[in-house]
């Protein structure tokens, strides 16, 4: 009995100091991309390519996500504010019947922004895989990330530790979360930001050079 209370205590004592490392760990991401974030597109330098977070087209209440929407709004405001020539779009595409960079090509489009400027990149499962990608796939160096803020401190984090130039362009946030789950999965998400760098995680996929501008957009 006495052996079971003792092993109980030594996993709340895990759990908390894992809980407390998680917040730290966002807490710290927040303050090293704070330089880099900004919500006025004449702040931030001109680069070639931004780099558009994906997220589920559709929300849990069956519309569509506001995350998603104002994501799209955010980089549309961008490309025609002339500070990116091009917008890669990088999402979830591990399912026939999902397909995130085609739902965000399709809503820039309708946003204005010509289809020739948008590319596409079906394997940005996690922020990892779509920063690593960005540069060992699409070759590019210095970019401009577009997302709500608490995505884009992890971003732009994960990018300048991979050697590239990083801004983020901050998309309008979510008045009211779909859940708690979507407020507290960006604390064990940026204790996993730490680990990826760490441990140098590759990409779920890499996959042939396309170069942006030159080759016709996918």
């Amino acid at each position: 009995m006495r052996l079971m209370l003792y092993a109980l205590l030594a996993l709340g004592a895990i759990a908390l100091l894992l809980c407390l490392l998680s917040w730290a760990a966002e807490r710290r991401l927040e303050a090293l991309a704070d330089r880099y974030i900004s919500t006025d597109p004449s702040t931030l330098p001109e680069v070639p390519v931004a780099l558009v977070l994906g997220a589920a087209p559709i929300g849990p209440e069956g519309g569509p996500n506001r995350y998603f929407v104002y994501r799209l709004d955010a980089a549309a405001a961008l490309y025609k504010a002339g500070k990116v020539k091009y917008l890669l779009v990088s999402g979830d595409n591990s399912r026939p019947d999902y397909d995130e960079p085609t739902a965000m090509r399709a809503g820039l489009i309708e946003r204005g922004v010509p289809a020739e400027a948008i590319y596409r990149d079906f394997a940005g499962f996690r922020t990892w895989d779509s920063v690593v990608r960005v540069e060992q796939v699409f070759g590019q160096t210095r970019v401009i990330v577009v997302s709500q803020r608490f995505h884009l401190s992890r971003a732009i984090f994960l990018a300048r530790q991979q050697g590239i130039e990083a801004w983020g362009f901050e998309a309008r946030d979510v008045a009211r979360a779909y859940s708690i789950v979507t407020i507290l999965r960006r604390y064990p998400s940026a204790l996993r930001a730490y680990f990826d760098v760490w441990f140098d995680t590759p990409p779920k996929y890499t996959g042939p050079r396309v170069a942006i501008g030159k080759d016709p957009p996918n």
